[in-house]
């Protein structure tokens, strides 16, 4: 035990800056790797993990177990390996959200026109939502942005069609050959319809109170959580209708909370024109002077 604070005591007294700036980049990296596996099912497991190796570190280092001690230091560095295979699809999501971090996830430099169907779009889906909603019909359709839905639009069928209130309810309608799955919507096209999307593994839909939220939000919060598009879900049994994006979503929407939302999202960016006037600043200053006089 002396020795142990000796040790610690020897560590401080030769840290210098360096020390200081290495200590702060190590828990940057490990902050931002909790970051990303936040409300995923590897914390969970990672709770467990940690506590285990705080454990067998306090043994070893207390107590003289050498044969405990052998098969502690031959256990680790296996693990080591075992890590990336057993939470590979964890660390993928985690790197895609990582690589559109620095991507641009909004419309940028639209024409009028492009705006205007744009909103006819966005229009056409509340429509759809809000009926579909009084009917209890339920719906999933997801949006997307920057990152392609190629891979999930080739899981259902190809439609090509413009996005109409009427073929949106005609597609969720009960037990018509469309209903049990997604709808991609692409450059203001419906691409395909009846499509598998990815399913949530975050304990955010466990968690809640309600019980109202099955495998339809499981896949809206999915599809959000691994790209940037955004999910809007019709409940079958209530009615309600969310909302997802980067993992989070928003309940009991109404349908112009919806239009407004959707209308943020989606939002054209206008880039400020600086105008170079060189002779401004001089005639504001003769006519302060004009002004003193």
């Amino acid at each position: 035990m002396i020795d142990l604070w000796s040790e610690i005591v020897y560590i401080f007294q030769r840290m210098n800056w360096l020390s200081v700036l290495d200590l702060f980049l190590v828990a940057a990296v490990v902050f931002a790797v909790l970051l990303l596996l936040r409300d995923t099912q590897i914390m969970v497991l990672l709770r467990g993990v940690v506590v285990i190796i705080l454990l067998l570190v306090l043994l070893t280092t207390f107590i003289n177990l050498p044969a405990f001690s052998w098969l502690v230091t031959t256990i680790v560095p296996a693990l080591l390996f075992a890590i990336p295979v057993i939470f590979a699809p964890e660390i993928r999501r985690g790197l895609e959200k990582l690589g559109r971090a620095g991507s641009s996830q909004l419309l940028v430099r639209q024409t009028e026109s492009q705006i205007q169907l744009m909103e006819k779009t966005i229009r056409s889906i509340v429509t759809a939502a809000s009926r579909l909603s009084a009917r209890e019909h339920g719906a999933l359709i997801v949006m997307q942005r920057g990152v392609s839905l190629e891979e999930y639009a080739r899981t259902g069928v190809r439609l090509n069609a413009s996005v109409t209130p009427e073929l949106l309810l005609q597609i969720f309608y009960p037990n018509t050959p469309l209903h049990d799955g997604a709808v991609i919507i692409a450059d203001n096209k419906i691409v395909a319809g009846a499509c598998v999307m990815p399913l949530s593994s975050s304990g955010i839909l466990t968690r809640s109170p309600e019980r109202q939220m099955g495998l339809r939000h499981r896949a809206a919060l999915g599809t959000s959580e691994a790209t940037d598009a955004i999910t809007v879900v019709v409940s079958e049994e209530t009615g309600s209708i969310s909302i997802a994006h980067n993992g989070r979503m928003i309940r009991r929407l109404d349908s112009e909370r919806l239009e407004n939302i959707l209308l943020a999202f989606y939002q054209p960016v206008e880039h400020p024109v600086f105008k170079f006037k060189p002779f401004d600043w001089f005639k504001k200053i003769v006519s302060v002077q004009k002004r003193e006089e």
